[in-house]
């Protein structure tokens, strides 16, 4: 499924006039196309603003948002990971951020192994490990920042990540205030359950890109609560 997911990609605020041809026709450039849709009200029949188009390999996937922005019948669309349905209620689904967090951090994991592993999902700007002001040790969770929210989309697609040999927790890095402002889906495309009368798949509501999060308070203060991780260990 994970695979699946890295190669399907979101299509938002599509002008009205698009049409799946003018779609498949922009992103073939970067890859082959196994499925492209854009996305009709199963009653009116009319276009929604948004789409999908599924690439057959990651790679595929990861040129065409590389190449971002891109510009479709004379408008910048918002290109992002599609995420499953089962995710896109989830707080903060909809959010642009450049942060992850990572839980399960063991006194033996550090910087320079989430720097290894996590390089290999996009350009990392800083790693923070979080410690215990008073005692200095690790209270079993992280947090990796990256240069673009894609790193971020592809990262929380696989919920959990063995690194050097520990189940590791990775969710979007969101504040408090983020998590209660990304609660409600935005924009004219609202939910969705079919695609021109077809089932759209495991995949859920339009704004669903993204991924989940996981509020914190990075001060690093003994008894904060960070995604259910306390004190590591």
């Amino acid at each position: 499924m994970a695979r699946e997911q890295l190669c399907k990609l979101f299509v938002g605020g599509l002008s009205f006039e698009t049409v799946e041809g003018n779609l498949r026709n922009h992103f073939e450039q970067w890859g082959k196309l196994t499925d492209c849709v854009v996305v009709q009200d199963t009653i009116t029949r009319r276009p929604r603003g948004f789409g999908f188009v599924t690439y057959s390999s990651p790679s595929e996937a990861d040129a065409a948002m590389a190449a971002r922005p891109h510009v479709l019948d004379g408008r910048t669309v918002d290109l992002k990971r599609a995420v499953p349905r089962e995710d896109s209620n989830k707080p903060g689904f909809n959010m642009k951020v450049k942060k992850i967090f990572v839980g399960g951090i063991k006194e033996n994991l550090g910087e320079n192994d989430l720097q290894s592993y996590f390089s290999d999902y996009g350009m990392i700007e800083k790693v923070d490990v979080i410690c215990d002001r008073e005692t200095g040790k690790k209270r079993g969770f992280a947090f990796v920042y990256f240069d673009d929210h894609d790193s971020v989309d592809k990262a929380v697609i696989q919920k959990y990540h063995m690194i050097n040999g520990y189940r590791c927790e990775v969710k979007k890095g969101l504040s408090k205030e983020e998590m209660q402002s990304g609660t409600r889906p935005r924009g004219r495309a609202g939910n969705f359950s079919q695609r021109n009368g077809r089932s759209n798949g495991n995949f859920g509501n339009a704004a669903g890109y993204g991924g989940g999060g996981s509020y914190y308070n990075d001060r690093g203060n003994r008894g904060d609560v960070y995604g259910g991780y306390g004190d590591g260990g």
